[in-house]
């Protein structure tokens, strides 16, 4: 299984990024060969649509299902559309996360964990 992780760094020992859109790099790993990619995060420096932008740099790559910490609504929105399901991250390493998702471990998200930068509640 394909699963994009937001990671500081680009390798396993990475600690995770707890940014969604303005994550310095994703990580593609693929569950099975803990072989992975890694993608450095163009949408990091837009002024606005940071998470719409990244979401779709990781519907490019096939990903089947995402590891993060704070997913804004517009992210979410696509993640939902292409019915690709979010996984909160815990502390720690990519590597760590990925065998915690692999168990079962990771809580899904399903709602937005932040109001994004333009949207005042």
């Amino acid at each position: 299984m394909k699963v994009a992780i937001s990671s500081q760094g680009k390798n396993l020992e990475s600690q995770v990024d707890t940014r969604f859109g303005r994550a310095q790099y994703f990580l593609i790993v693929d569950t099975s060969s803990m072989e992975y990619k890694v993608i450095d995060n163009t949408a990091m420096g837009q002024s606005s649509g940071a998470g719409t932008k990244a979401a779709q740099l990781l519907l490019d790559e096939q990903v089947e299902a995402v590891i993060s910490s704070n997913v804004g609504p517009n992210a979410m929105e696509v993640f939902k559309e292409a019915d690709i399901p979010v996984y909160k991250a815990m502390d720690g390493d990519v590597k760590k996360n990925i065998e915690a998702f692999k168990k079962g471990e990771l809580e899904k998200i399903t709602e937005p964990t932040n109001q994004g930068h333009h949207h005042h509640w």
